[in-house]
């Protein structure tokens, strides 16, 4: 899917983002700290939630204060249970943004376009599981909107023959999705690995 470009909305996200690691790293460095520090003998800081090195994070009084509150512990679990969410969605939002978002393509008017990575991933996909001798091919696209690069995997079949699969796909399927998108290179890493088949009873 193409559209006109804007370079808004990816850059505010990854400002907002690095922001809130910033930040998110920053309060766990000065907390980390600042327990090390008083674990070793540094005077606990006026703000500091204890008194010195020998004080425990929950007293017997603030252990059993909330003993007789049966919603109390259960409101606990399940404040941490939300923000363990929060942080593994957040995690994995961020894994999932190391593959390329979309592609820029040069329409020679100096304005631009911009592919969908997946879509493109797609492309590449399909034309490489239909050459001969490919049972299953898994593309990811990697890099900069304007210097792609592809990493793809592919299962042969035990009839394949690995150099003939090999250079169908440079010069074929890659060289196609090279100039679809009007880039100068495509480069790639290639995996190749054999289709495992369940052997059959003979009777």
């Amino acid at each position: 899917m193409c559209g006109a470009p804007d370079g808004r909305g990816r850059p505010v996200r990854v400002t907002v983002n690095r922001v809130l690691l910033a930040l998110t790293g920053l309060a766990l460095l000065v907390l980390g700290g600042s327990v090390l520090a008083v674990g070793l003998g540094a005077p606990a800081p006026s703000w500091w939630i204890h008194d010195g090195r020998h004080d425990v994070l929950l007293d017997q009084a603030e252990r059993t204060r909330w003993r007789d509150d049966a919603w109390w512990w259960p409101t606990v679990i399940a404040v941490l249970a939300v923000l363990l969410i929060l942080a593994l969605w957040w995690l994995t939002a961020v894994l999932r943004r190391r593959r390329l978002a979309e592609v820029l393509v040069d329409t020679g008017d100096g304005a631009g376009a911009q592919l969908r990575g997946g879509a493109l991933q797609s492309v590449v996909r399909a034309e490489a599981s239909a050459l001969d001798g490919v049972s299953r091919a898994h593309v990811r696209l990697k890099g900069r909107p304007n210097a792609p690069s592809a990493r793809i995997r592919l299962v042969l079949e035990p009839h394949a023959a690995p150099a003939t699969t090999l250079d169908e796909l440079t010069t074929g399927t890659l060289t196609h999705a090279k100039d679809s998108a009007r880039l100068d290179a495509l480069p790639a890493v290639i995996r190749m690995s054999s289709a495992r088949h369940k052997a059959e009873r003979v009777s």
